[in-house]
């Protein structure tokens, strides 16, 4: 029987970064992952999924030494943000300069973050990684049995979920979900453009339901993510590449030329989920186990990213205290932070959901007058830029 002070259950973005986040503590790790990353081809295509890093994640993977190892693979700034609504003069944009940051974020695939992790995750003296599937947990007074086919027998003081939205153990736990379906569907692919990005991020709200352009390294180069009911994405996916790329040429108000898309296209529901307890006793849930928002505004990861470092600090806390990391009396106060900040940012993507849905002329109208509005106001348009790229 092996014991641990701190099990992480998920070798994803967010659980990584919890153990790399624990890497200077006394604490000793378990990381579980049957599925372990593989080293990433250097000549390869763009993957499909990549996310929208903020600033204050990008510090927060700068302290934990990947932000380097992400630097050498590759990455794009985006200093401007343009966002508009189809068919009407409602804009808003949005410049690093009001942030006073030389960028308003990156956007980088998900596998580079992960890779780049995995590469210190792997080498650290303090972490063990278990390469099977958990097929039980058991939570006991003074801590939590874990059981693998072949590790057999594990314990620890604390079990943290962090295996994404179908998380195993907030199942095993029977942790109950606050969930409803966006009742649209997210296409994403690598689009190669005619005009340039000139690193600018797009999102224009149609009424069909909202489209982004991501910049990617190469300037001719995007990552879309397109949300939009069902129907809508299954005829776009029946669709030739010639047709589709015609409808998003023309869904993007041709911003920048012809679309071209040089990728896969994948497609995959959007819903969001809110679980009841973040932690409870010899359990916590971080990332996509505890929450998933809509894509809208890429925070999902950020999200996800803040839960670990929060997390990551009360553990080490708790620990040069000589403390049982896994009471919850210790965790509640970290749930009751992580919580707070979940739903707030999942009423705001619900908000603006409903804010841009619909197309009847008095609500496009009153749409209009408020973003346009605002785009003349810069205290207003900081104070926004400081809430969302958490710069406090």
């Amino acid at each position: 029987m092996q014991t641990f002070d701190v099990v992480i259950l998920g070798a994803g973005m967010v659980g990584l970064a919890l153990a790399r986040g624990l890497e200077k503590s006394a604490l000793n790790i378990a990381v579980v992952e049957p599925h372990l990353p593989e080293p990433l081809a250097e000549q390869r295509d763009f993957a499909l999924r990549v996310s929208a890093i903020s600033p204050a994640s990008e510090l927060f993977l700068n302290q934990l030494g990947a932000w380097k190892l992400i630097e050498k693979q590759r990455l794009q700034s985006y200093q401007r943000m343009h966002v508009w609504e189809k068919d009407s003069f409602a804009k808003i944009d949005f410049d690093c300069q009001q942030a006073i940051l030389p960028a308003l974020g990156h956007i980088i695939e998900n596998e580079v973050i992960r890779d780049s992790l995995w590469q210190q995750v792997s080498q650290q003296s303090n972490v063990s990684v278990i390469n099977e599937a958990c097929v039980k947990f058991e939570q006991g007074p003074r801590d939590a049995w874990l059981q693998f086919e072949q590790t057999g027998v594990v314990t620890a003081q604390l079990v943290v979920g962090a295996e994404g939205a179908h998380s195993w153990l907030r199942e095993q736990l029977d942790v109950p979900l606050t969930f409803w379906d966006y009742q649209h569907h997210a296409l994403v692919a690598t689009i190669r453009t005619e005009l340039p990005h000139q690193n600018c991020a797009r999102q224009i709200f149609t009424p069909q339901g909202p489209l982004a352009f991501l910049p990617l390294s190469d300037p001719h180069l995007c990552s879309i993510v397109w949300s939009v009911e069902q129907s809508r994405a299954e005829q776009l996916q029946s669709f030739d590449t010639a047709r589709f790329n015609q409808e998003l040429t023309v869904a993007f108000d041709a911003q920048l030329g012809q679309c071209q898309r040089v990728s896969a296209l994948e497609c995959y529901p959007l819903r969001m989920r809110y679980a009841r307890q973040f932690a409870g006793e010899r359990f916590a849930l971080i990332g996509d186990a505890a929450h998933t928002i809509h894509p809208l505004a890429g925070q999902g990861v950020n999200l996800g990213l803040a839960d670990a470092k929060a997390l990551a600090a009360i553990l080490c806390q708790l620990s040069q205290q000589g403390e049982d990391l896994g009471e919850y009396r210790f965790l509640r106060s970290w749930e009751r932070e992580r919580k707070t900040q979940a739903m707030v940012m999942i009423s705001a993507m619900e908000f603006f959901k409903q804010l841009f849905s619909g197309s009847a002329p008095a609500k496009k109208l009153l749409r209009g007058i408020g973003m346009r509005v605002t785009d003349q106001l810069p205290m207003v348009k900081q104070r926004w830029l400081a809430k969302a790229l958490d710069l406090g």
